[in-house]
């Protein structure tokens, strides 16, 4: 794996691109994988329409007060508690089946919102939407003809 410093293998980028430092921060994040490393639960992030996503995680056996999605800023963290049991008798031969609690965090990015949430059938659904502001969109310049002054 190559291991790499942001500021000089994006240095090119900072040279004809103005305010992408948050690009960085996100790069910077992404390489670290702040936790998340061990894959578990399993998700998918689909694209639903040009401005609408949906993430997708399998949390099979967790009910839906073992959940908590919270949205705060740019970061959207998912967290699965699974109350510990103190009386657990059972033996298993194999436990294929994770029974732990997790927590995973998304990075969203600007305008992005969580729009709402579903479980069914073991997948939890969070869907979200990005919402530009009217400043943001693209709009047409008028080019004026340049005036002749006399002397």
């Amino acid at each position: 794996m190559r291991n790499f410093t942001i500021s000089q293998d994006l240095a090119p980028l900072y040279r004809s691109a103005i305010g992408f430092d948050r690009l960085a921060r996100m790069a910077e994040h992404a390489a670290s994988n702040s936790g998340n490393s061990n894959g578990y639960p399993p998700y998918n992030i689909e694209l639903m329409g040009e401005n609408r996503y949906r993430i997708t995680m399998a949390v099979a056996g967790f009910a839906m007060s073992e959940l908590e999605i919270t949205s705060e800023g740019e970061k959207l963290l998912v967290k699965g508690n699974k109350p510990t049991s103190k009386k657990d008798d059972k033996k298993y031969l194999h436990q294929g089946i994770a029974e732990r609690g997790f927590e995973r965090t998304f990075q969203l990015a600007d305008h992005v919102r969580v729009v709402g949430a579903e479980l069914e059938n073991g997948l939890l659904n969070i869907d979200l939407v990005r919402e530009l502001p009217e400043a943001m969109k693209p709009r047409k310049i008028e080019i004026n003809q340049a005036r002749v002054i006399e002397d």
